[in-house]
């Protein structure tokens, strides 16, 4: 086969890669039109049941066997443990960050009940349950009084990001993680729904919710 010429070869690269700089990006609309569809058929809802069934069958065969040091399951809050879907849709998937601390300040949230099982059965077979939310720590009280309100009322430890605090999520949880296996826990369980909640691991098993509708670094 005949090679082009690295100038030649050069030229193609840089002319495909123009090309691509000028087309247009798909429409978001559909897409919006799919997630509401994901939703609404169900699939969403039947995707988290799945995933937390899976975590609470291995949480169950997990306590049946020695752990060395402190049982412990991690949950991140969002699109994890509550639900805010109410206003994702509101919003039609966008985000202004003034509705969204109004929403999380209304402390309103449902609690995403597959998952809730999960956390019911850490409580009853004393594991300790440490929350790690990317939530801003002036939204403490507002969280807490939501998490009580729809039964989760028992954790060891509730961290929430502090609001000064330069780190990316992913950094902060991964630090919070590795703190606690220094004050001698096992992490049985890491349950989330975003890349940043399992950066570098720091746990037996990891479950991951589906999350289509944002992103958090």
């Amino acid at each position: 086969m005949k090679r082009l010429r690295p100038v030649l070869l050069l030229a193609l690269v840089l002319g495909l890669i123009a090309g691509c700089a000028h087309r247009e990006p798909a429409n978001l609309l559909p897409h919006k039109q799919k997630l509401r569809a994901y939703v609404e058929s169900g699939r969403y809802q039947q995707r988290i049941a799945d995933v937390a069934l899976e975590a609470n069958k291995y949480l169950l065969r997990r306590l049946k066997q020695p752990v060395k040091g402190k049982p412990a399951i991690v949950f991140d809050i969002d699109e994890t443990t509550l639900t805010n879907l109410p206003t994702i849709l509101e919003q039609d998937f966008g985000y202004v960050p003034k509705v969204w601390d109004a929403w999380v300040n209304r402390a309103q949230s449902r609690a995403i009940l597959p998952v809730q099982t999960v956390y019911e059965t850490a409580v009853r077979n004393g594991v300790a349950v440490i929350f790690i939310t990317g939530r801003r720590e002036d939204q403490r009280a507002a969280t807490e009084r939501n998490l009580r309100d729809v039964g989760y009322d028992t954790w060891d430890q509730l961290h929430f990001k502090p609001d000064d605090i330069t780190l990316s999520t992913g950094t902060f949880k991964k630090r919070l993680r590795q703190q606690l296996i220094k004050d001698g826990y096992v992490i049985l369980a890491n349950i989330g729904d975003q890349d940043s909640d399992f950066v570098d691991g720091h746990a037996e098993a990891e479950f991951r919710l589906p999350n289509p509708f944002y992103l958090t670094r």
